[in-house]
């Protein structure tokens, strides 16, 4: 987000491929590239800004300007400051930034942290993250059971039927889950998987109290998971670890002690993370 150095020119950007630098980009969008223009103009120099100051600086329409601010206010990558006329930079800017640095080292720091964990506990262990209403597999390590193995990297999940899906919807507040889950009921994958968004969010609450979650056959039968989620950054749930159990139910013993094991994984995780990002400032 730095303003260029002055006195040297600003660098030109690539054009898209196949098009001539000498000819019009046509798949250049001049509504985003507005937008992204607008949040470059924040800065540790300038952290609040008025709309008419962004559309002084920006040399565009008061109105064009205010109408980015509020689409980008919408989706929390702007905020106002208190009551003024003011605005900075929000906590999705912030997000986005740590989602970024965070996803490119996530899976080289957490796959060696699951494949101790496999070999601690002889079963499949895998890291996941959220993406939308389902959960997608970034890396595994398979264990002793085939019954698993058909999972691979790269796989989606719906979020709401599995108890990786829950601790990946944790973070979020009500409002947010009733856009993500507007529909009056839930689909269902077998007796246990949540029939409404009171359900699952009754669900992701006693998860979020103790947590850690298990499932026993919530998603598919003859398999039980317990995961626990990766917290960083600012207490963002990032992603969540688990382990796969070939068997319907699990004794409460053997719960706990596997629930501690994948805690443990899931808190080495966040703790390289937020080593590898401590770095770096909004």
């Amino acid at each position: 987000m730095n303003r260029s150095t002055p006195g040297r020119a600003d660098p030109v950007p690539a054009a898209a491929p196949g098009v001539s630098e000498a000819e019009p980009d046509r798949y250049h969008v001049p509504a985003l590239a507005r937008g992204l223009e607008l949040l470059s103009r924040f800065s540790r120099r300038t952290p609040q800004l008025t709309g008419a100051e962004l559309a002084r600086d920006m040399e565009l329409p008061r109105a064009s300007v205010f109408r980015m601010l509020h689409t980008l206010e919408r989706a929390g990558y702007v905020e106002r400051v208190d009551d003024s006329a003011s605005y900075r930079l929000g906590l999705g800017v912030l997000r986005l930034g740590f989602e970024v640095l965070a996803s490119m080292e996530l899976t080289e720091i957490g796959h060696p942290v699951i494949t101790r964990l496999r070999d601690r506990t002889r079963c499949s262990a895998h890291l996941v993250v959220r993406d939308g209403r389902e959960v997608v597999f970034i890396a595994k390590a398979p264990g002793e059971s085939a019954l698993f193995q058909s999972v691979q990297v790269g796989a989606r999940l719906p979020a709401h039927a599995t108890v990786l899906g829950r601790l990946l919807l944790s973070d979020l507040g009500t409002p947010e889950l009733e856009r993500l889950y507007p529909e009056a009921t839930l689909q269902r994958f077998t007796e246990h998987t949540p029939r409404t968004l009171a359900e699952l969010s009754r669900l992701i609450a006693a998860d979020r109290k103790r947590g850690w979650a298990i499932s026993e056959g919530g998603f598919e039968t003859g398999i039980s998971t317990i995961a626990a989620p990766v917290v960083a950054g600012r207490g963002h749930v990032t992603a969540v670890v688990s382990v796969t159990v070939p068997a319907q139910r699990i004794d409460a013993a053997r719960a706990q002690t596997l629930a501690e094991q994948v805690q443990e994984a899931a808190a080495e995780i966040a703790t390289r993370l937020t080593h590898s990002t401590a770095g770096v400032s909004p």
